[in-house]
Parts: C-alpha cells; structure tokens; sequence
C-alpha cells in the first residue's frame, strides 16, 4: 500500500536531508507510484522558480544543524548537557546524514590521531632507552 509523503518530507528528500530509511522508502515507491513522481517534479520546478517557504529556506541552509566544531565537542563531551541533548537528538531523531557524517569523520579523525599518537610515544620510548640514567 502506498504511503503518503508530505511536501516538506518531498523537499527534505530533494536535498537529500531525509534518514536513509525514509530516502529508500520516498525511492521504492517512486519506483511505481506516478502520482508521487509527478507531485516530486511539480516541487522542484517550485524550486527552480525560487517560489520557497520558510522551513524550505531553513532545511537548505541547514540553520538548525550543529556545526563541525560542536559536533566535535560533543564528541569529547564537552558541551553543557542541553546543548549535548540537543545534537543527540538531532543525529539520532532527524537523523541528517550530512550530520551524522561529520560525526563519523570526526570520529575516524580522533582515532587515527590516537594511533598516531601511541606510535610517536612509542618510537620516543625507543630512541631514548638507554640514554636516560637513573638517579643514584
């Protein structure tokens, strides 16, 4: 049975703003629906046409995601609780892929610096062994 979207969820899926559940589920009935294609196009010609509303121009800019630079203080945890409950629930509620990417890139990023780290500690170690003296 088909499932109704609305055209705030249509635009969302134009920018690509949608969790990947939902993008895949906008798809497979794209797929099959006529109705649906034909609502999608008519919203994007609004779009080229620059006949946009509030909460459109909000979505595009991304005005209510969190920056970089947040999302790696939350990823520290050092934010205020408020501020981290709010990016908790927009990485896991809204679920903006775009967001959620950064996270993951800064995760990769914090992890491989860890590595990097433990190495040069390591190779610190190494070099120095045997010249350093005890005190007697």
């Amino acid at each position: 049975m088909p499932q109704f979207f609305t055209d705030q969820q249509l635009q969302t899926y134009l920018d690509e703003g949608l969790a990947a559940e939902m993008m895949a589920q906008i798809e497979q009935q794209l797929r099959t629906d006529a109705d649906l294609r034909e609502r999608l196009v008519s919203l994007a010609g609004q779009r080229e046409a620059g006949v946009h509303g509030l909460g459109e121009i909000w979505r595009r800019h991304r005005l209510s995601c969190p920056t970089r630079t947040q999302l790696g203080g939350y990823l520290l945890q050092a934010l205020d609780e408020e501020h981290s409950q709010y990016i908790r629930f927009h990485l896991e509620q809204i679920g903006r892929r775009l967001c959620n990417a950064n996270l993951d890139d800064l995760r990769h990023q914090q992890s491989e610096l860890a590595a990097t780290s433990r190495s040069r500690r390591q190779r610190y170690f190494q070099t120095s062994a045997g010249h350093l003296k005890r005190d007697p």
